[in-house]
């Protein structure tokens, strides 16, 4: 097998500076932006730890300064964002809204807010983001939250005018819990299903789906407290790896896939394509297998004909975001045409600026065809992207096999700690728990609608 790997990454950020805010929000809601001001600086100071690393980090993680050089900043810049996908061999990447350098536009994450509101913020993000990165589309592949909109007409009005503009990915509706719209399965969405086919675009599941206004940012807040009264400081480490009220262990994005699992909606749209992303990988066999035992006693009133196992080999893909190694050890049985890498761009959690030394490590012993499928070419096949470009990117970027085949060389153990810190990488498999799992089943007994 020769020529160069095809690198697609399955998660990365981004978030408009404050100061374009007038230019993309709408005038009837400007009068909104001293208060988004006031709680974009909350945002900075309280999410400070996710957007730097102290001077000791830097001497372990960014031995090329390419952090302390401002590398982050392709999360607004389109030019610094390419210059660090080249460098790290990324023909391309999936780009979904939301950095702690910045609150996302008209955001309800302090202060809660109408869903006309929260809407013209999606509008906002949609079109600064097509005008930043729009002439880069063939690699930077953006994804928007079109289901935001107050009304269905006006959900695929955006989801229309997010296809001409080249968006790659949609969100399952829901993002942000609504109270005035029936959840992701029922047949009133299958407008929205259909029209993602029709553009072939995934709908697609991030971490942090289905929280609502405000949730996340004082739940951040007040464990903030907590730690601090007990005299600790490790918040990160404790938001993402520990704490399984954050990103580490929520159910919810879970839930969502198999309510469109059961529900029936692959079923009614068997060429509907789901992305998971960020939100691990290591729950998902046992998941599965609890799934299916649930389908096969025909628990409730499944909507489904085909086992949830057989739907996520048919229709769905898992980025597995800073990737784990307990998560490549266990990629047979995850489906290893299944899943593929996401470096998390630029979050602190994430692999960058260290990809390379994290592909290397985390995949040593792979056999050079699955290494394929899993760093690229399993988005490729299943997200229908054009693999004929992407190859003809990777020839001018990089990276060859040998770069990541083969035994990993030693890394610096200062540098596997700070990735399990930031990261979880060296964490165990998560074991599954099948009561919790039971007791959230039973409560989706409105599954056939």
């Amino acid at each position: 097998m020769a020529g160069e790997l095809i690198l697609v990454s399955g998660d990365s950020h981004a978030v408009p500076p404050p100061e374009t805010w007038p230019e993309y929000i709408e005038p009837q809601y400007h009068s909104l932006l001293p208060a988004m001001r006031e709680d974009d600086a909350r945002y900075r100071q309280l999410l400070g730890l996710f957007a730097d690393f102290s001077p000791d980090v830097l001497e372990v993680i960014d031995a090329e300064g390419v952090w302390a050089g401002g590398g982050y900043l392709g999360c607004w810049d389109r030019d610094v964002r390419l210059a660090q996908m080249d460098r790290e061999g990324v023909a391309a990447e999936f780009v979904y809204p939301g950095d702690p350098r910045a609150l996302s536009p008209l955001s309800p994450q302090f202060r809660p807010l109408p869903q006309e509101v929260v809407a013209a913020g999606v509008r906002a993000y949609n079109r600064w983001a097509a005008d930043t990165f729009g002439s880069a589309r063939d690699r930077i592949l953006l994804v928007g939250d079109p289901g935001s909109q107050p009304e269905m007409d006006d959900v695929l009005a955006e989801l229309d005018w997010m296809a001409a503009n080249g968006f790659a990915g949609a969100y399952v509706p829901g993002y942000f819990h609504r109270d005035d719209t029936p959840p992701p399965h029922d047949g009133f969405w299958d407008p929205y299903w259909s029209r993602l086919v029709h553009h072939g675009i995934p709908a697609v599941v991030h971490a942090g789906y289905g929280q609502r206004q405000c949730e996340f940012l004082k739940g951040v807040e007040g464990l903030r407290q907590t730690m601090e009264a007990e005299g600790r400081s490790d918040l990160l480490a404790e938001i993402i790896n520990n704490a399984d009220k954050f990103f580490s262990k929520d159910v919810r994005p879970r839930r969502a896939m198999w309510n469109l699992m059961l529900g029936g909606v692959f079923d009614r749209h068997p060429d509907l394509r789901l992305l998971m992303t960020e939100v691990r990988g290591d729950w998902l066999p046992g998941t599965l297998r609890h799934l299916d035992q649930a389908f096969e006693r025909g628990d409730g009133e499944i909507a489904s004909t085909r086992r949830p196992s057989d739907v996520w080999r048919e229709n769905c893909l898992m980025s597995l975001s800073f990737v784990h190694k307990a998560e490549v050890d266990m990629r047979h049985e995850l489906g290893v045409e299944t899943v593929f890498f996401g470096r998390d761009y630029p979050h602190a959690e994430g692999t960058w600026p260290n990809t390379a030394d994290w592909i290397r490590d985390a995949f040593a012993g792979v056999p050079e065809p699955e290494l394929r499928m899993m760093l690229g070419e399993n988005a490729i096949s299943a997200l229908g992207l054009d693999g004929e470009h992407l190859r003809r990117i990777a020839e001018r970027i990089g990276p060859l096999p040998a770069t990541f085949a083969g035994p990993s060389r030693p890394l610096d153990p200062r540098m596997l700690d700070n990735w399990d810190a930031r990261g979880g990488y060296l964490k165990e498999p998560e074991r599954v728990d099948h009561g919790e799992l039971d007791d959230l089943l039973r409560d989706d007994r409105y599954l056939a609608r």
